[in-house]
């Protein structure tokens, strides 16, 4: 494969930066903290780390209210320090991908500071400010937990400045050209350090228009292929990951013709894995793939179970949130915003078979996969947290205090019970064969080891029973039968004639033959690949 290519059959790993190992013992994680733990992540298997926010922020939305974006909190370490994270990085085959948020800035950010303060600063029209907050009605809140409106009154402005977010991040005004060249120069500023791409954070509000909902307009798309025309001529190799919680249809076009962003995460995917799970059918998932329009040859999904935020709900009907929320979030504090806030292991009642089952899924449908900190080993979580700090606790290393993660005070505490630190840890996992971080590593090492995998080819295979996930993955010659069952019991499948034959099987390393019949004991997988 083309190795500007590498992010089609790449494995990713998502670092919360804070949480992931202290160097220094001041109780945050830091990026030199991340380089002492590569050989880790090298023996993991993965190949590209997504660092969530490292700029200097207020932290009034965990480092995605932007209050430098040419400078590292000192919390997390120096410039110095990253440019040393990513050559180690690199000296290992390991990639390095960045947040670049692109709508909104801190409210403590120098510029909108003179936005504020001076109706005549060069800076007033860095951002949206109104003498009404009449405007843009058609536009939805997003945080309806915590934002009456998209305005905000400022007293020294004497205006309403707008916010898709928190009243603390005012959106950037991208219809001044001066906006749209310092945010390239961001991003150059980035990749000249040595970094590999962007997660570039919610994408679809740059521009609001009268009228419309403010979202995935068409004014958006042309700057967006303007950053990616910069990437492309002065960076080859580097990429653009879109996060749009948008359906698969509204999500396509940020695609372009390959000329706009090489990935973009598949969110309606993932909340129907879930329902898969808890159903024991794979309708819901057969649906929504069914529904996935192609994307050019250029470009990935980047799929997921779990992430830093909550276990969005927005792509499902009002009535399939309901029953998602009575499913998995039984408790009314579990549940936050339009999702529920817990991490991978607990929502699937720390069954083994069951977390194993979602990995399978993750790792052999179409798309490039996302790791979660921590879900290689089945962390938990701390609900007692408030919002989303409950899935953002510190990385569970050892069982000696604080779990390995730092001699100092903590940032935040830790996960309690059964999925804490002294139950659920890394060097106690890697010491025992058998192990969740075995079993996700042997996925990995597989997964990269066959091209098919990273193949937009896919096709579901009629078996005649309901509960079984089974699809076909092919790539240049090489055909992978896969099979998830995602019921509680005995599955019998009947397998169509043309799949009749001899396997391998990718996870055994046993010839198989495959018979007009077969039982599928519960929750399990194969992963086959046809013998010729």
């Amino acid at each position: 494969m083309d190795q500007t290519l590498w992010y089609k059959d790449a494995v990713f790993y998502q670092i919360y930066v804070r949480a992931f190992y202290d160097s220094n013992g001041d109780g945050h994680g830091d990026l030199n903290g991340i380089t002492q733990k590569l050989d880790y992540l090298q023996d993991l298997g993965v190949d590209c780390l997504w660092l969530m926010p490292i700029y200097p922020s207020p932290l009034k939305d965990d480092g995605y209210d932007i209050a430098d974006y040419y400078n590292i909190d000192r919390t997390f370490g120096t410039l110095e320090d990253f440019k040393a994270l990513i050559k180690a990085a690199h000296q290992r085959n390991i990639r390095i991908i960045m947040d670049l948020v692109l709508n909104h800035t801190s409210d403590q950010h120098p510029w909108f500071q003179a936005s504020r303060s001076d109706r005549n600063s060069p800076y007033r029209d860095y951002y949206v400010w109104s003498d009404t907050d009449q405007k843009y009605k058609d536009a939805r809140i997003i945080f309806v937990d915590t934002e009456p409106s998209n305005w905000t009154w400022d007293e020294k402005a004497g205006q309403y400045f707008w916010h898709r977010f928190y009243a603390s991040q005012p959106d950037l005004n991208y219809d001044n050209p001066k906006v749209q060249n310092e945010m390239l120069n961001v991003a150059h500023f980035w990749l000249a350090l040595g970094i590999d791409g962007f997660r570039a954070d919610a994408v679809p509000y740059l521009f609001e228009r009268e009228g419309t909902n403010c979202e995935n307009l068409p004014e958006t798309h042309a700057y967006l292929k303007k950053l990616r025309a910069f990437m492309h001529q002065n960076y080859p190799g580097r990429i653009l990951l879109c996060e749009a919680n948008q359906s698969p249809e509204d999500v396509r076009p940020y695609f372009g013709d390959g000329d706009e962003f090489h990935m973009g995460f598949h969110f309606p995917i993932m909340p129907r894995i879930y329902m898969a799970l808890k159903k024991g059918r794979a309708d819901d998932m057969i649906e929504i793939l069914r529904r996935t329009p192609p994307i050019p040859e250029n470009c990935q999904w980047c799929t997921f179970l779990r992430n830093h935020d909550e276990l969005t709900l927005e792509m499902v009907t009002p009535e399939e949130r309901q029953w998602m929320w009575e499913q998995y979030a039984p408790e009314p504090r579990m549940k936050l915003n339009w999702g529920i806030r817990r991490r991978l292991a607990p929502l699937l009642d720390n069954e083994r078979r069951k977390i194993e089952l979602a990995n399978s899924l993750l790792f052999t449908l179409p798309g490039s996969p996302i790791i979660y900190y921590g879900d290689e080993i089945g962390m938990g979580d701390n609900i007692d947290l408030p919002d989303r700090n409950g899935v953002r606790t510190p990385m569970q290393w050892n069982d000696s205090p604080n779990g390995g993660f730092s001699t100092g005070k903590p940032y935040t505490a830790s996960v309690e019970g059964d999925l804490g630190y002294k139950h659920i840890n890394v060097a106690n996992q890697i010491a025992t064969p058998g192990s969740m971080f075995h079993a996700t590593r042997q996925m990995v090492t597989i997964r990269k080891q066959h091209p098919a995998f990273a193949s937009s080819s896919m096709e579901w295979v009629e078996v005649d029973n309901p509960s079984v996930a089974a699809y076909r993955r092919q790539y240049e010659g090489e055909t992978l039968l896969i099979f998830n069952n995602l019921s509680s019991s005995d599955s019998m499948i009947h397998l169509p004639e043309q799949y009749q034959g001899t396997y391998f099987d990718l996870l055994t390393g046993k010839l198989e033959t495959l018979r007009e019949s077969l039982t599928l004991q519960p929750y399990s997988y194969l992963w086959l690949q046809e013998q010729k």
